[in-house]
């Protein structure tokens, strides 16, 4: 059997280079990833930046909705962790929320039980914790929190997707207000 001339063998690989770039394709990576292989689906996930749509397929049951992080909060049933910078966290924060910068949470959710208490005045998160909740100010940084928890073994840890702009906007939205208020003076 005659071999197929050199432009019919690259076909196949231009093929599967498209299948890459893809959206479908970029959904099947996420999902591969929400089944334990952080580092396969990050690579993958590297390759199709570029679709919108790429990270909506982690979103199921990883996302906490408002009315859930309400009702967390209020059976006091939540570790809330913001990954905004401390000034962002003064200006004006989350009811129970413990601070921890982005650039600080890898090496702070790798310390021992006893120095992480030490550090922050609460208890450390443990890695089968269904309860551990991220925020930032919108959202992108506390999604890259959570990828970094993820690869840390932290498999089930959730974002708060509006981050503290979405808590401003919703509370403002409520009749009572209190926590509104709350949220600007507690520290």
């Amino acid at each position: 059997m005659p071999s197929l001339p050199k432009k019919l063998r690259v076909v196949p690989a231009v093929i599967m280079l498209s299948l890459v770039l893809t959206r479908s394709f970029c959904q099947v990576a996420t999902e591969v990833n929400r089944r334990s292989l952080p580092t396969i689906g990050s690579v993958f996930r590297t390759f199709a930046t570029s679709s919108p749509k790429c990270g909506e397929a982690s979103d199921n049951g990883s996302v906490v909705t408002y009315s859930q992080l309400k009702t967390m909060l209020r059976v006091g049933d939540i570790q809330l962790f913001d990954v905004r910078n401390p000034d962002e966290y003064q200006a004006g924060h989350i009811p129970k929320a413990v601070n921890i910068p982005l650039v600080n949470l890898e090496e702070s959710l790798k310390l021992s039980p006893e120095l992480f208490k030490q550090q922050f005045a609460v208890e450390a998160p443990g890695k089968g914790d269904d309860n551990i909740v991220l925020h930032c100010k919108s959202g992108n940084r506390g999604s890259k929190a959570m990828e970094i928890a993820h690869r840390l073994g932290f498999s089930k840890v959730k974002h708060y997707k509006g981050g503290y702009s979405d808590w401003v906007e919703q509370e403002k939205r409520m009749p009572d207000g209190n926590m509104l208020h709350e949220a600007k003076t507690t520290t």
